[in-house]
């Protein structure tokens, strides 16, 4: 059967022409509109949501599962008597903490307070909340210390259940360099044993990720455990097929500064079965955009600025 359309002079197509010009202009669409559904989308809360509530503290992990994250991100680091303590970094940022003593530090002073070097009932008592951020006007003022992982882990599952949230997963990303192994952090295999411990402690194996920039403490890990999520952290610019190559094995996840992803990127990773997650997204519009390009999830400071990103990106 065929279709006579006259504009000018008859042009014939056929059925079996027509089907195939619907097909490519679905496959167009669809190669245009890669966004995940929500259901498949992992938003993660920056150090929880420290654009609003003081990082890396149990106020603010609560705030982020309150916007709807399905990921809580955070930063470990090890004290003096061995235990695993949130904190991006392994002294006191004098930008946002207090001494132990409550004195306000310069960025030297603030250097000298080595956690690796200090207890953790020391730690404790050095407030990082009361002080804001600079960096970020939005966050909310409050008293805040830095919690042992095993605490936050325990609040965060409590609120989850008196909410009826679904209970939340983890990214945790180890703070390691190897220049300084044995000055602010103990060596790649005792670091990850530690972190590991407690999350198995707590039962939450299956629902946590274990990130890093430095790969001996993925590989670490990957030795003691081969089915624990790891992601690769990425904040320069190598070709992430060599990146993961050099990391020697496959990881769950590539988690790239956000500007660096790129469809190819997108394309790569997808083959491979390996999740794109890039950090640290805080402008709603680069949330669209890196839905729309297909990526697994964002972390972001301000979970609550993704609040409407799917009907954004639905009715575009």
């Amino acid at each position: 059967m065929n279709l006579r359309l006259t504009q000018g002079s008859a042009v014939t197509y056929s059925i079996s022409g027509i089907a195939k010009l619907l097909l490519c202009v679905l496959t167009c669409c669809q190669s245009a509109n890669m966004q995940k559904p929500r259901e498949q989308f992992d938003l993660q809360g920056h150090r929880g949501a420290r654009g609003l509530l003081p990082e890396n503290t149990i106020p603010s992990m609560l705030k982020a599962l309150d916007c709807g994250v399905n990921t809580l991100e955070m930063d470990v680091v090890i004290s003096k008597d061995k235990k695993v303590v949130v904190s991006h970094e392994p002294f006191l940022n004098h930008k946002i903490c207090k001494s132990p003593e409550g004195k306000i530090l310069t960025k030297e002073e603030g250097k000298a307070y080595n956690l690796y070097q200090m207890t953790y009932d020391s730690i404790a008592r050095c407030d990082c909340g009361s002080m804001g951020n600079p960096d970020f006007p939005e966050q909310q003022k409050m008293p805040a210390f830095k919690p042992l992982l095993a605490d936050l882990i325990d609040a965060t599952e409590n609120y989850a259940r008196q909410k009826g949230l679904p209970p939340p997963r983890y990214n945790i990303e180890t703070k390691s360099e190897p220049g300084n192994d044995n000055v602010y952090h103990p060596e790649p295999e005792e670091f990850v044993k530690l972190v590991y411990q407690v999350v198995q402690q707590k039962g939450i194996a299956e629902r946590t990720c274990i990130q890093s920039f430095d790969v001996r403490t993925l590989e670490a890990l990957r030795k003691m455990d081969s089915k624990i999520a790891i992601a690769l952290l990425v904040a320069q610019n190598p070709f992430y097929e060599s990146a993961i190559k050099s990391l020697g094995f496959k990881p769950d996840v590539y988690s790239p500064y956000y500007l660096l992803v790129t469809s190819s990127l997108i394309e790569y990773a997808q083959k491979e079965g390996i999740k794109v997650i890039p950090w640290t997204v805080n402008d709603f519009n680069d949330m669209k955009k890196l839905a729309r390009m297909g990526v697994d999830g964002i972390i972001t400071d301000y979970p609550d600025r993704a609040q409407g990103l799917f009907s954004a990106t639905s009715k575009e």
